[in-house]
């Protein structure tokens, strides 16, 4: 059998990073984990390619070449899985789908051959095993929960990891929290499933002995789900491989704010080598944070925890949303007050949509303010909701791209780099030298593109000195900043209606 793995196109988005990739000479920000996962599940005397679309073109003899081809994607890359199932079907190649697209949503892929949805571990095998017999049937899926200790090492040998700026792994699936806008708990459930501290530190070997030395993501959606684990097995885990290989990755991973509650957790992160925690604040309106039952968040000085993350060595990146029932009129400048405040360099602020199967998908249902489901698009930071909003729409929408103009402008989001760096105090370890040849490259392409092409040159060329003058010490890291900080602008403005001038790299 001949398998084909491929990885639709992200379009360019807030977490896409191509403007940035495009300064450091990478393709993609991550390689796509689940795929490689799954590569490892099919039966080991298959011949296997992968292309991942955001790295290489997926040509008619790769899909001619194929048996079958496996495609797996996220919402936001669906305008991309249309397009590859359409050419499969032309080439007359059957296609496999699954991942969390294609199990939210079943009923839009009937051109699909054989969906393999929910979980691979419990949905894969029965396939596999209908199609050596000949009679695989059009869709598997099952709700049952998998342990994760079965789940076995991605196959990495499958892409070229040089393609991309960092790389990942999953310690865990389920979320305890019940969010009513979140799909994790819809797909993954509420108790936080894990991998072995032996899994995980294996996965880190193998990243390890492939030459990997630079970020490592932890994908889970709440990586500090299961507290008790993490302080006892894990992170102990993660320190000792650290230490014993002088720190050659930096970590980083998704968390709720109530880690800023938990001294021995933050302490015991930060010397595993977490450096950055993405953690979802969504809104400094106490209402609505009640609304969504966003329990974690509520009767807490959220600035507060921000900084408390920031003091013990997190850059803190920031999930804002915007078209909550119970936003007020004045949400637009709280939600820029509080960012500015904060000193989260990286905020992401999107307009709230209902997936389906949510908790508010179904109360906007019962009240007659859904549009179609079409009309999710995926993408956290464009001007798509899928229902009626209690504010007016227009409101909405001109107040929405207020806050992107005004964070992403050049002088508020170096102002904000400023105010993270009162706050940030990173550990400092002994580590191998992390420099590589990319990053020398890097620098002096963002030194072009930021400090001679691009209009708000002035801005950079300030932030630059200030940096150099009064904190040195974070110097590599204010250039990954302003770096990043071109990346959102450029997004900015394109959902602004301003049009892009095209990076001259």
């Amino acid at each position: 059998m001949r398998v084909l793995l491929v990885y639709p196109q992200y379009p360019d988005t807030f977490w896409s990073f191509r403007h940035a990739l495009r300064i450091v000479g990478k393709k993609a920000s991550f390689p796509p984990l689940g795929l490689l996962t799954v590569a490892a599940m099919l039966p080991p005397e298959w011949d296997k390619k992968l292309v991942d679309m955001n790295v290489n073109l997926l040509s008619n003899e790769d899909i001619k070449w194929a048996d079958y081809v496996l495609i797996s994607a996220m919402v936001v890359q669906k305008d991309s899985v249309r397009e590859v199932i359409e050419r499969c079907k032309k080439l007359d190649t059957k296609t496999v789908a699954g991942g969390p697209l294609f199990t939210s949503a079943p009923e839009k892929f009937e051109d699909v051959d054989h969906l393999v949805l929910d979980e691979a571990e419990i949905t894969l095998q029965p396939f596999l095993d209908d199609l050596e017999k000949g009679c695989a049937k059009n869709i598997y899926t099952s709700k049952e929960r998998p342990d994760l200790d079965k789940t076995p090492l991605p196959m990495w040998s499958l892409i070229d990891m040089k393609k991309y700026s960092s790389t990942n792994i999953q310690y865990s699936r389920g979320c305890p929290y019940n969010c009513d806008f979140c799909d994790i708990i819809v797909l993954n459930g509420n108790v936080p499933r894990t991998k072995s501290k032996e899994q995980i530190v294996a996965e880190l070997d193998t990243l390890y002995n492939l030459g990997w030395r630079d970020g490592i993501f932890i994908v889970d959606d709440n990586f500090i789900g299961n507290k008790k684990k993490l302080k006892e097995e894990i992170l102990p885990a993660i320190i000792e491989w650290q230490k014993a290989r002088k720190y050659p990755s930096m970590m980083l991973a998704e968390t709720s704010i109530n880690l800023a509650d938990d001294e021995e957790l933050m302490d015991l992160m930060a010397e595993a080598g977490f450096e950055t925690v993405f953690v979802g604040i969504e809104s400094p309106n106490e209402e609505s944070l009640a609304e969504c039952s966003k329990q974690q968040n509520r009767k807490r000085d959220l600035v507060a925890s921000v900084k408390k993350l920031q003091n013990h060595g997190f850059q803190v990146q920031g999930g804002f949303i915007l078209g909550f029932d119970s936003d007020p009129a004045s949400i637009f400048r709280s939600q820029i007050n509080f960012i500015q405040r904060s000193g989260i360099v990286t905020a992401m602020v999107g307009l709230l949509n209902a997936p389906p199967g949510t908790k508010l998908y179904q109360r906007l249902k019962k009240e007659n303010r859904l549009l179609e489901i079409e009309t999710i698009s995926g993408d956290n930071t464009d001007c798509s909701m899928n229902f009626i909003p209690k504010m007016d729409r227009e409101a909405l929408m001109n107040g929405y791209k207020s806050i992107l103009a005004t964070i992403y402008s050049p002088k508020e989001y170096y102002k904000r780099i400023k105010i993270f760096f009162k706050e940030y105090k990173p550990r400092r370890r002994k580590r191998v030298s992390q420099l590589q040849f990319w990053h020398i490259l890097a620098f002096f392409r963002a030194m072009w593109v930021l400090g001679v092409w691009d209009r708000e040159r002035l801005y950079y060329w300030r932030f630059f000195v200030s940096t150099l003058l009064k904190r040195p010490q974070y110097f590599p890291l204010s250039i990954a900043l302003a770096v990043y900080g071109f990346h959102f602008r450029k997004i900015a403005r394109k959902h602004s209606g301003i049009p892009l001038e095209d990076t001259p790299i």
